[in-house]
């Protein structure tokens, strides 16, 4: 077992992140992933058996009195790059390479000294604050992938200019960028898409106006516009 997530490597958000760990699982490989997913939500609630316990796929998730976490199982099938297979938030099993994606995001992030970590926590913010059902790794990947085409990072300009890219590209699913798991989806299901995209299409405006308004120097009402977005 070994931590994973926002956490560990610099893109959580204060009282909202929970702590997220890969559980490498030995044996064969169930056909379906609900298989793994009872058997381990089964073993941890005969080990905590008052505390509240639930699957929220690809996790276990264990909501203890001072925190959560979430418990991602699978199995290990590529041993040279470390990848593994776990349950997708959507159906089946999913490919994925932990390591080589938080080497993505550690690069881009150096090239634009921290650039990448901090658009992605303000990406998160937007999604906790406002209560986006979109995922977080789909947001930290996408942030990433934003920077890595630009010259240099200002964050009143490239917030707008991600969120805008999210929504002309109606929260598409995103390629591993190492080219080695499975893509990242943005939502569990349609419905949640749709709540999604509602709030996106909010944010883009109030991040569009909150970059002109920096850009003519008129920084109060930047603030009152990203204040706005954040729900501060």
């Amino acid at each position: 077992m070994f931590e994973i997530g926002s956490l560990r490597h610099g893109t959580g958000v204060w009282q909202h992140s929970d702590a997220d760990y890969l559980v490498s699982l030995k044996g064969s490989q169930p056909s379906s992933p609900w298989t793994m997913l009872n058997k381990v939500k089964e073993s941890l609630q005969g080990r905590f058996p008052t505390t509240t316990i639930q699957i929220r796929r690809p996790a276990v998730v264990c909501q203890f009195s001072d925190g959560i976490v979430e418990v991602i199982p699978g199995y290990i099938f590529d041993g040279d790059d470390k990848g593994y297979r776990v349950a997708s938030p959507i159906d089946g099993w999913m490919n994925t390479f932990p390591e080589k994606h938080n080497e993505y995001v550690n690069g881009i992030n150096s090239t634009f000294n921290g650039g990448a970590k901090q658009l992605a926590r303000f990406m998160k913010i937007w999604k906790y604050r406002r209560n986006v059902p979109v995922s977080s790794c789909y947001l930290e990947m996408r942030a990433a992938q934003h920077l890595s085409g630009e010259a240099s990072y200002v964050p009143v300009w490239d917030i707008y200019q991600l969120l805008k890219k999210l929504h002309d590209h109606s929260l598409a699913s995103m390629n591993d960028p190492s080219g080695l798991g499975s893509r990242f989806t943005s939502c569990s299901t349609d419905a949640s898409k749709a709540d999604a995209m509602s709030k996106l299409s909010t944010a883009v405006a109030r991040a569009e106006k909150a970059k002109n308004y920096h850009r003519n120097e008129d920084h109060s009402n930047a603030i009152a516009q990203l204040e706005l977005l954040f729900n501060r």
